[in-house]
């Protein structure tokens, strides 16, 4: 049996914040979809302090592709190494990792490197992939100078906030009733228009328009993986001025204690524009506060009207 063909190809930034910050921003890889472009969302499948396994989805050349990954995380030598134990056609082996060398004025090169195979070596496959690599690589190294070079406190910049609502008709009612957002106009007050594809299954794009505090209207379109009936993952592509990046996850449980959604938003603030948007006395906090409340008014407003819909329509989906 012949031996698979292995490709390499390696990417370097230099980027002008210490090599702890970034290895930090890598590591936690919850914050992927926040912080990096092409990542879609990631569900853990097994997590120690050195090792996971993870789901990922991503978008590769214009699609989202999904595979499974393994990582081993090094924090002495600020090393990250991944496999992929589950690849996506016509990918039949990829790996790589992450290196972040410390430069003597401060700043610190990151390194990305890549192997792969993939099948029958097939030349157009080879390129199609070292394209997406390139692109995608590309970005993340960028995604990460853009975060790490701003100048505050990561924690400040990139955060999470979850809201939670009970159900009294039961969890699956209620992901019908997000996974069917082709009818939120009609359902909820703050959309007031929607167009939604699915050409494939359980990979949806939203584009909708939808009305703010102040009775003005925004435009959104996000990128959702949708896993019947127990959560609905988004990756929002049509930014606010004020984020970078916004993802998020609505998730439907039967718990002991009864039904319950809850809805998870991870944002990636953009500093250059606070004063542009609140005005010229805010702060990096007011910004933090508006978002909180922006996000989570409308995300609780939807869950709250899935409840609803769950109590009428019941095990009884639209």
């Amino acid at each position: 049996m012949e031996r698979p063909v292995i490709h390499r190809t390696e990417h370097t930034l230099v980027v002008s914040a210490p090599a702890r910050v970034l290895y930090d921003l890598v590591s936690d890889v919850t914050l992927w979809p926040a912080v990096f472009g092409p990542s879609v969302h990631v569900r853990h499948l097994e997590r120690t302090e050195r090792s996971e396994v993870f789901e990922i989805w991503a978008q590769v050349n214009g699609k989202v592709a999904n595979w499974t990954s393994r990582r081993v995380l090094d924090p002495e030598r600020l090393y990250v190494s991944f496999r992929q134990q589950r690849s996506f056609p016509p990918v039949t082996s990829m790996g790589g990792g992450w290196l972040f060398r410390a430069l003597p004025d401060g700043r610190t090169e990151v390194v990305l490197r890549h192997r792969f195979s993939v099948e029958g070596d097939d030349p157009q496959a080879v390129e199609n992939l070292l394209a997406a690599l390139d692109r995608n690589s590309g970005e993340e190294l960028a995604a990460l100078a853009r975060v790490a070079e701003l100048g505050h406190p990561v924690e400040d910049i990139v955060f999470s906030f979850t809201d939670i609502v009970p159900l009294e008709g039961g969890a699956e009612a209620a992901y019908d009733f997000v996974n069917r957002a082709d009818l939120w106009a009609e359902r909820l007050p703050h959309v007031s228009s929607v167009v939604l594809t699915e050409d494939v299954p359980g990979v949806q794009d939203l584009r909708m328009e939808t009305l703010t505090a102040d009775g003005s209207t925004h435009t959104t379109r996000s990128t959702r993986i949708c896993k019947a009936p127990s959560w609905i993952a988004y990756k929002q592509s049509i930014l606010p001025k004020l984020l970078t990046g916004h993802s998020g996850l609505w998730t439907f449980t039967d718990g002991p204690d009864g039904p319950l959604a809850t809805a998870r938003h991870t944002v990636a603030l953009n500093p250059a524009t606070v004063t542009e948007v609140l005005g010229e006395r805010a702060t990096l906090d007011d910004a933090r506060t508006f978002i909180r409340e922006a996000l989570g008014r409308n995300s609780l407003a939807t869950m709250t009207h899935a409840a609803a819909h769950a109590k009428e329509h019941g095990g009884v989906t639209a």
